[in-house]
């Protein structure tokens, strides 16, 4: 069995025909529909989502890019793709549609945001899967903590009766000099009715820093699967735990 992903590339003109609604803009003050469009492009030496590597242990480096629009009330939406590898010839690329709302809870400090992000595969629609994105944050000064539950909206993967959770912790600190360290500790709860479904817990730790209007990244990923996993114990080589250096622009 294969797995899932996240990321983006796609010609501009694509991205632009996935914005219908966002096609009137408003030239007194350069927004449209009320908000903003934004972009962000990345290329990367492995594509690793939830501790495992989109690109069949690496064999292929990853272009990733992102196409968004957000207005001020907090509400956004976009489309997120990236090519990808696995066993199966026909998931090449994975396109990701979203939207959300992100927000703070009063004056507390607590943010929120809640997104729904579609998996869609342009040669392998049987793959297809959604995912409903809840995220609970708060900063401590140089500090932030956020708080992740995912659960799937329908057949993981689209592997029938197949469900999922996702259960993370997302720590960040700015450091001196402009560097940001961050990670990610999280389990990734899959389960079935016929009891063939298993979880498995995946970390990352990693050091960005923006220079030269360039965001540079170098993580390091890892997970808990082993030979003995019920789903993954015949591939575990695309979790075997990996450093992965990736370089993106924003506009």
């Amino acid at each position: 069995m294969t797995c899932k992903p996240l990321s983006l590339l796609l010609p501009a003109s694509l991205l632009a025909l996935s914005f219908p609604a966002l096609a009137v803009a408003d030239d007194n003050d350069g927004q449209i529909a009320g908000g903003t469009i934004s972009g962000k492009l990345t290329f990367a030496t492995d594509y690793v989502f939830r501790g495992e590597s989109e690109t069949l242990d690496g064999e292929i480096p990853v272009v990733q890019g992102t196409l968004g629009w957000s207005n001020p009330q907090g509400w956004y939406g976009g489309l997120y793709a990236s090519n990808i590898k696995f066993r199966d010839p026909n998931l090449e690329i994975v396109t990701a549609p979203y939207i959300g709302k992100f927000g703070e809870f009063g004056q507390s400090g607590f943010s929120y945001d809640v997104m729904v992000f579609s998996y869609l595969y342009p040669n392998a629609s049987y793959a297809n899967y959604t995912e409903l994105w809840l995220r609970v944050g708060k900063t401590f000064g140089a500090a932030k903590l956020q708080l992740e539950v995912t659960p799937t909206l329908d057949d993981w993967f689209g592997v029938t009766g197949w469900h999922g959770v996702n259960y993370a912790i997302h720590p960040s600190y700015t450091l001196p000099g402009g560097f940001n360290l961050s990670g990610s500790v999280g389990y990734q709860d899959l389960y079935s009715s016929d009891n063939a479904a298993e979880g498995w817990t995946h970390w990352n730790l990693g050091l960005g820093k923006h220079y030269l209007g360039l965001d540079f990244d170098l993580r390091y990923h890892g997970s808990t699967v082993d030979k003995d996993h019920k789903v993954y114990g015949d591939q575990t080589v695309i979790f075997d735990d990996r450093l992965v250096f990736g370089v993106s622009k924003s506009f």
